[in-house]
């Protein structure tokens, strides 16, 4: 019975510290990328810095040092915006 229990609690540990976080970060991530709109500046996750010029249903087009590069949607990691760091 005692062996039950520990390998139930393990289970209860397990999602609560990896399974939750997880797929509440996929959500967040997930509204992020629906949200994106013209103007946005974008970091995507292969570390191509641009401003979003259009926004269609699933790509987006970023210029990047004058370059315009079309991305999926699930290619846009973050935005740089978040990833500023402030000057002492």
């Amino acid at each position: 019975m005692q062996g039950v229990l520990m390998i139930g609690m393990m289970v209860v540990v397990f999602y609560f510290f990896m399974i939750r976080p997880q797929s509440k970060k996929q959500k967040e991530l997930k509204k992020f990328r629906e949200n994106l709109k013209q103007g946005d500046k974008v970091v995507t996750i292969g570390g191509v810095h641009g401003k979003i010029l259009e926004v269609s249903d699933s790509t987006v087009l970023v210029n990047s040092e004058g370059s315009k590069i079309r991305f999926e949607k699930s290619a846009i990691a973050s935005s740089s915006e978040d990833q500023l760091v402030p000057q002492p």
